[in-house]
């Protein structure tokens, strides 16, 4: 799972639009997008941009640094589901156990970027993490537990799903004049996320979730986005306010020009 920032978001995968309960999330998601590119415009503007890079990164490494637990839970509780027939479970475990290789030490690269970017390890793993972090992750450990780990898939659509855009590693660059050593999170996953998303809309499109099941994993994924939306607002709070929904067009990298 990536440290969201606004990119580009994946709307398709290899072979043309997603179908079935991918399209259906989709179409839920789009809904909640007109803030969430707002809050992230407004989040990425050029005034006082390196300061607020380096809140980016605390507040990126305190999300991404649950991302393999989170999936280690669900990959155990999926496991045990599977030994009770569960029809869902065989099928997320396998790719929750491939998820967790591809995702660990991500935590490390936002710490990296932070020491580059001219912050400490400290200034992200001392304070309390905000509450908006423990609503948009605590979220996911209460219905893995209490309800299905499918849910987690919700969640990794929205963070893979709203990586970031590819223009934007340069964009910080030219704005704040930050090494290439201080912008890896961000490069990286927007080369990475576009391929994690594909596989993630096969699964779910393959997978039996039924009714209730499907309703789990949009719960999951609007909540995330909503989550992220207020999260980012927050990173932002020291430009303007950005422009209510529908109030004008917003680039489709989520950053203004």
């Amino acid at each position: 799972m990536s440290a969201p920032a606004a990119g580009g978001t994946r709307t398709t995968g290899a072979h043309g639009a997603p179908a079935g309960a991918s399209a259906r999330l989709r179409t839920k998601l789009l809904l909640l997008e007109p803030e969430f590119r707002g809050a992230t415009a407004h989040m990425w503007r050029a005034d006082g941009l390196g300061p607020r890079y380096r809140s980016y990164l605390c507040t990126m490494h305190a999300v991404i640094r649950a991302s393999v637990p989170l999936m280690e839970l669900a990959f155990d509780r999926a496991r045990a589901r599977a030994a009770s027939g569960d029809p869902l479970a065989g099928p997320l475990a396998a790719y929750l156990e491939e998820h967790i290789r591809e995702e660990a030490g991500h935590d490390a690269w936002l710490l990296e970027d932070l020491r580059a970017a001219g912050g400490a390890p400290d200034d992200a793993l001392g304070p309390l993490p905000a509450p908006l972090v423990a609503s948009l992750v605590g979220s996911q450990y209460y219905w893995i537990e209490h309800h299905h780990p499918v849910a987690l898939l919700g969640y990794i659509a929205v963070l893979e799903g709203y990586a970031p855009a590819p223009g934007l590693t340069g964009r910080i660059a030219r704005l704040t004049g930050l090494p290439p050593a201080a912008l890896r999170t961000v490069r990286e996953h927007a080369a990475l996320d576009t391929e994690h998303l594909d596989e993630l809309y096969a699964l779910l499109d393959r997978l039996p979730l039924g009714r209730d099941r499907e309703a789990a994993v949009a719960v999951s994924a609007l909540h995330s986005l909503d989550a992220l939306t207020r999260l980012f607002v927050r990173l932002g709070r020291s430009a303007p306010t950005p422009s209510p929904r529908g109030a004008g067009p917003v680039s489709p990298m989520g950053v203004t020009p």
